[in-house]
């Protein structure tokens, strides 16, 4: 039974997911964005009841990336879909990339666990989900083709060679002082343009973090 409890919790992930999935169809956006951050929480303890337990094993692995790929990949870009996406020409399309950065990006990660240490190589995609979710929580609708290159840029991140610090003490790529305090102003901004963000603005600051970590992480290495 013991070995059994962590991959109940990865698949209440895979529950929320579809929960969240249902709620897009139903019309529910605001409801669907928060199973998908529900989905994140369970997708942060199963590592963790796994580990407290002893029995982490290859099987967990392969199931939590599964069921990662449906709430933070499918379930997102289903959303996009049914918010803004509908609407424009090649809208489905470019739903379909997003889920399909979110499937490389897993897969790139299961090959890669004994490579890449100490970050994260792109932006982990329960961040790039939360960011879509989150922003759709948010009711907005910017004018133009804002919101589906969002999407794009999103989509494209989660499979960038971006290092994203994993904040575990390990060594790898460090957290500088510049990017992070460019970051944090940023998402202080949007919090003081509309406090309803408060949802958005954590995985939009973690997003561009990565960003300006790497870009001055080349000058310092140069």
């Amino acid at each position: 039974m013991r070995n059994a409890i962590p991959n109940i919790v990865t698949a209440v992930n895979l529950v929320l997911g579809m929960y969240a999935i249902v709620f897009t169809f139903q019309g529910e956006l605001f409801y669907a964005a928060l199973f998908v951050v529900a989905a994140m929480v369970a997708d942060g303890l199963d590592g963790r009841v796994a580990r407290y337990f002893g029995v982490s094993s290859d099987f967990g692995k392969e199931l939590d990336s599964l069921c990662d790929l449906v709430s933070f990949g499918v379930a997102p870009a289903i959303m996009a879909y049914a918010y803004m996406l509908k609407d424009f020409p090649g809208g489905a399309l470019i739903a379909a990339i997003f889920a399909t950065c979110g499937a490389l990006r897993l897969a790139r990660f299961n090959v890669n666990t004994s490579v890449v240490k100490g970050y994260f190589m792109g932006l982990p995609i329960p961040a790039g989900g939360c960011v879509i979710a989150t922003f759709v929580m948010l009711g907005l609708k910017p004018g133009g083709w804002l919101f589906p290159l969002m999407v794009l840029v999103f989509a494209y991140l989660m499979v960038s060679t971006v290092r994203y610090p994993d904040f575990k003490g390990k060594d790898g790529e460090p957290v500088r002082v510049i990017p992070a305090v460019i970051a944090v102003a940023i998402g202080a901004y949007i919090l003081f343009l509309t406090f309803n963000a408060v949802l958005f603005v954590p995985f939009f600051v973690f997003a561009i973090f990565g960003i300006l970590n790497t870009v001055f992480g080349i000058f310092d290495r140069q």
